[in-house]
């Protein structure tokens, strides 16, 4: 009578540096012609050795190597085992700082990359360096999550109130972290600002052309003038008076 192949794994993992995770199988139905580890759909590495134990090396333990390992015998049928390197939540801000327009809906998002997922995120709003708990469904606060993202929604944001620091909180079955998020929130008119600048640069100019073309036309009509004048004739010399004197010297 066959016996199913019995896959024995090395104890879950929660941290450590160039932690050693490990599979042995015994009594396998057919021969083995290789090894390999997997975490999701992804091929960590493989081999081609018949051995009846394999190993696969972590080099730290964080957020990113966190998930499910699959180290799989390759026999007919090929024969798995499970290993689970679990952390408590390592949460990032999509963006450390928001930028938003006063009356538009702001918009605050983290994530969280590491296993187990998320069971839960909460928000929080640091005033006086108290953390005040966000509500969320309210008309000013929606809070959105899916697994290991949360999104805040902030609506018709108000200059005045809702700029500051933001802690988005993720908890799992390990425990709980967070990351800070920063809202700046500008007033309408800044967007103004640089159309207002050209439309001011452009007015300097037309003036400054205008100023000039005035002044400079006087100018050329006085040249014009000079320059277009008839000369002045000089009178005929006086044959008359000559005759007369030549007489009297007679």
């Amino acid at each position: 009578m066959n016996t199913d192949p019995i896959v024995e794994t090395s104890p879950n993992v929660t941290y450590g540096l160039d932690v050693v995770i490990s599979c042995n199988i015994s009594e396998p139905q057919s021969p083995i012609t290789g090894h390999m580890w997997k975490k999701g759909d992804k091929i960590l590495t493989s081999d081609k050795e018949p051995s009846e134990y394999t190993t696969y090396k972590i080099g730290e333990v964080n957020g990113d190597s966190s998930g499910v390992y699959e180290c799989i015998f390759e026999t007919n049928p090929p024969v798995s085992g499970t290993v689970y390197v679990t952390v408590k939540p390592h949460v990032t801000a999509y963006k450390k700082s928001e930028h938003g327009n006063e009356g538009d809906t702001g918009v605050l998002i983290c994530k969280c990359n590491s296993y187990p997922p998320v069971s839960q995120w909460t928000w929080y709003k640091i005033k006086s360096d108290v953390n005040e708990a966000i509500i969320n469904g309210t008309e000013k606060f929606i809070i959105k999550s899916s697994g290991n993202k949360a999104e805040l929604r902030i609506a018709s944001l108000d200059i005045e109130k809702d700029p500051g620091e933001y802690i988005c909180n993720a908890t799992n079955e390990l425990g709980t972290s967070g990351a800070v998020v920063g809202l700046r929130v500008r007033s309408r008119l800044a967007a103004l600002w640089p159309f207002l600048g050209i439309v001011a640069e452009v007015l300097i100019l037309v003036t400054i052309i205008f100023i000039y073309e005035k002044r400079r036309k006087p100018d050329e009509v006085l040249d014009d003038d000079d320059g277009g004048s008839a000369p002045l004739k000089s009178n005929p010399p006086n044959h008359k008076d000559k005759n007369v004197r030549q007489r009297n010297a007679n």
